[in-house]
């Protein structure tokens, strides 16, 4: 498979950031991209290069449409942890996809997953989407690839954490202090992404994905203070009161599923959950992730000074 033939690629939740990112990439480099969405036109973000259509996962003619012609896919899914929901867009998402002939569909599962099963909804639907891909896709001409995410740097640049970081050097956020994290950004993310869609001898495998080095609290601090160029502590937030700071952004049941991953993370069942995977996906796909410290001089911090955007 080359990455120098246009591909006509569909990527469910271009609209979300991890989507976006995936989208973006795809239409800087000359590829076709087509997503649907759910929100009023004017309430979407605009993405050069990419077709937005109204649409629901939901409805399973909307995501025909989105995938017919289409030789791609990216999936990623919506902030949504109801078990029968997930299991619907899953099923229709594979369906879409040999029914159109899909090439390779690239499933983001959004987290790292555990092992074994747990009772965390945000860990659980997403096996359960990619169980019902491998299963749907099995007997048919379509590729998986599977992608598992660590935590996004992100995350970090954002009205809650940039004017801490940039006027008090506080870098506070829901996991222990001594997490071995791969912390990674959403550009590493989509050239992951895009590396999936179009390497040969990847089909029908999944990488836990992450970024250039594994850091502690205290080791992701030093990289921002040596982005920012200056002295930054990290402050591990109880999870407690990250969920009730999102809910106020994103609803009560999209922080409650979003917030199991970091309950789960202080528990200390699995601590090397969201660590490295020594080289393995980066070899594999020929990424090479953007070392915290320059992802963190790159951005524009001075919008959030002084507690102002």
């Amino acid at each position: 498979m080359s990455d120098h033939i246009p591909m006509r690629v569909a990527v469910v939740a271009a609209t979300g950031f991890q989507g976006g990112a995936t989208a973006r990439l795809l239409a800087e480099r000359g590829h076709r991209v087509r997503t649907i969405s759910r929100r009023p036109e004017a309430d979407r973000p605009e993405i050069p290069g990419v077709t937005i259509a109204p649409g629901d996962l939901g409805r399973y003619d909307d995501v025909r449409a989105l995938f017919e012609k289409a030789t791609h896919a990216a999936v990623v899914l919506p902030l949504v942890y109801e078990a029968e929901r997930v299991m619907t867009y899953a099923q229709h998402i594979a369906k879409a996809a040999r029914e159109a002939g899909v090439g390779r569909v690239v499933y983001n599962a959004n987290t790292r997953i555990p092992d074994r099963t747990t009772n965390v909804a945000a860990f659980e639907t997403r096996r359960l989407a990619e169980t019902v891909f491998r299963e749907s896709l099995a007997q048919s001409e379509v590729e998986l690839v599977v992608v598992r995410p660590s935590v996004y740097l992100d995350n970090l640049f954002s009205p809650w954490n940039g004017p801490a970081l940039v006027d008090e050097g506080v870098l506070a956020y829901p996991l222990p202090a001594n997490a071995p994290v791969s912390w990674m950004s959403h550009r590493d993310l989509a050239e992951t992404v895009y590396a999936a869609l179009t390497v040969d001898g990847v089909a029908g495998r999944a990488f836990d994905i992450g970024g250039s080095r594994t850091l502690t609290g205290e080791e992701l601090a030093a990289a921002f203070g040596e982005g920012l160029a200056r002295e930054v502590r990290y402050v591990p937030l109880e999870p407690a009161v990250f969920e009730q700071s999102l809910a106020q952004v994103i609803g009560a049941p999209s922080a409650c599923g979003v917030a199991g991953l970091y309950h789960y993370m202080a528990s200390g069942v699995e601590p090397d959950l969201m660590a490295g995977d020594d080289g393995e996906t980066a070899a594999a796909l020929s990424v090479k992730p953007l070392p915290a410290a320059a992802w963190v001089a790159a951005q524009p911090w001075h919008m959030w000074a002084g507690g102002q955007p």
